[in-house]
């Protein structure tokens, strides 16, 4: 951390492990094993990666509702309550939501007191599309003692408008659980796609960003690790982390510096300096038919 003053210091931890298809029961005891271990070096905001609970690669609707949990009476999250309140922290953590006979792949906010907000996936990738509604809360950010906190999960990082709608609402720090998988065309010397999207999306918000993959192959899917934690600069502060192993990253964060170095110079403050004036087909209030 820098000598100035930090007046919104928090250690944040991204906790990147390799959940069991449908092993519950071990999923989470192995989260809190880790969540533990994280809190004892002074981390208060943990993040988990994308349905930490359950695994990802679902073999159909009926295997995804019979892991999905109700938000925040499940399994998963009392767990993760518990755990917050035995630290005084904040959890990120993905979770299979049921609500009535509908699914959304989540994202919950746990503090010290208990369930603060949760996210739903709005982009849904791949054969999520089968099994989960897309998300319907919009990109909500909550304010906690720590910081204003945002969530998105996994491929909505692919849209630019996610971090931007978090930005405007005042977040200093995005949480994103994910299952990031390999990118064709990938140069293995090159930074994942993935990192480079977050670093960009830090820098042209100035927020902080905490990514936080899983690693391991499920039924024939392989993920990417690599997760990593951002500066409002976009340059990382921790990580990447390792392609193929459950690894723990760690920062020192000042929140406080995503708003007061939104300022870029004399001139230029990067949220202020938008066109909207200009924007209305991309926003699709002026795109005619057929126009992308």
């Amino acid at each position: 951390m820098s000598a100035s003053p930090a007046e919104s210091p928090v250690r944040v931890a991204c906790i990147q492990t390799s959940p069991a298809i449908g092993d519950i029961q071990a999923n989470i005891a192995d989260s809190v094993a880790r969540i533990d271990a994280a809190a004892a070096l002074g981390a208060r905001l943990m993040v988990l990666p994308e349905l930490a609970s359950t695994g990802y690669v679902f073999e159909s609707r009926e295997e995804a509702f019979s892991l999905a949990e109700v938000i925040p009476d499940g399994l998963a999250c009392r767990a993760w309550i518990a755990a917050a309140r035995r630290h005084d922290a904040y959890i990120v953590a993905g979770v299979a939501e049921r609500v009535g006979e509908r699914l959304f792949n989540s994202a919950v906010l746990i503090g010290p007191h208990g369930h603060v907000g949760t996210f739903r996936k709005m982009h849904l990738w791949a054969a999520e599309n089968l099994f989960f509604e897309p998300g319907n809360m919009g990109f909500p950010v909550y304010a906690t003692p720590i910081g204003r906190i945002g969530m998105l999960i996994c491929y909505d990082g692919w849209f630019p408008e996610a971090y931007r709608l978090c930005a405007l609402q005042g977040a200093d720090i995005v949480c994103v659980p994910t299952n990031w998988v390999p990118i064709p065309g990938q140069d293995p010397k090159q930074p994942a796609m993935a990192n480079v999207l977050a670093m960009g999306a830090a820098h042209v918000n100035s927020i902080f960003i905490a990514a936080a993959d899983r690693v391991g192959t499920e039924r024939g899917q392989p993920f990417l690790g690599c997760s990593l934690i951002c500066s409002y600069t976009g340059w990382p502060v921790a990580g990447p982390a390792s392609r193929t192993e459950p690894e723990t990253i760690m920062a020192d964060l000042n929140l406080s510096e995503a708003r007061r170095k939104r300022n870029w110079n004399d001139f230029n403050q990067i949220l202020r300096d938008r066109r909207t004036d200009t924007y209305d087909m991309m926003l699709g209030s002026g795109a005619k038919p057929g126009w992308y």
